[in-house]
């Protein structure tokens, strides 16, 4: 090999591995940004940054595949509805409220059209489409799971009950996803 060959071969590795640093690092970057705060948690728990933006990767692409859809008007409202009676409930029973509210948010999920199986996939679906919401949602059904032990107190409840809330409210938005809202009846 001539020593200009291997000066074009070198030049053209250093051009390749800038490339590749390069778009590993935007792909870096939109992670970051798509999954917020559940990019982090990602990392710290795989301790592998290119295990979890893998794992992050995979949930986007399962999400994308899912038929997620807006729900009718009319169910919008009968679960507005419903979610006042538990959280009327939650003053004279806040254990069951927030065992009702964690299964209303199931509800609400699968009517949606995300798969409610595991908590743990439940969890990782949201956090495509919700990335803000998931890690209050975890907490909210970790409480869920204590109080049915026996194990949360008052106030843990009531923070599980805004926790719920919360993505409860997102779920129940018809612009998710780049979803217009109906138009107004006439």
């Amino acid at each position: 090999m001539t020593t200009q060959a291997a000066i074009v071969l070198i030049v053209a590795l250093i051009v390749v591995l800038m490339v590749w640093a390069f778009a590993k690092k935007r792909r870096s970057v939109a992670l970051r940004e798509k999954f917020g705060p559940e990019y982090d948690r990602q990392v710290r728990e795989m301790k592998d940054r290119d295990r979890a933006e893998a794992e992050l990767d995979r949930r986007a692409r399962r999400v994308e595949k899912l038929s997620i859809r807006p729900l009718p008007a009319q169910e919008r409202d009968r679960y507005a509805e419903q979610w006042r009676h538990e959280q009327a409930h939650f003053v004279d029973d806040p254990r069951s409220a927030v065992h009702d509210a964690d299964r209303l948010v199931e509800e609400v999920m699968r009517q949606r059209g995300y798969p409610v199986g595991e908590f743990e996939q439940r969890a990782a679906d949201i956090s495509v489409d919700h990335p803000a919401l998931v890690e209050n949602y975890r907490a909210a059904h970790d409480i869920a799971v204590r109080s049915d032990r026996g194990n949360a107190a008052t106030e843990e409840l009531r923070q599980a009950m805004i926790h719920f809330r919360t993505l409860f409210e997102d779920l129940l938005d018809d612009r998710m996803r780049g979803t217009p809202a109906p138009a107004p009846a006439r």
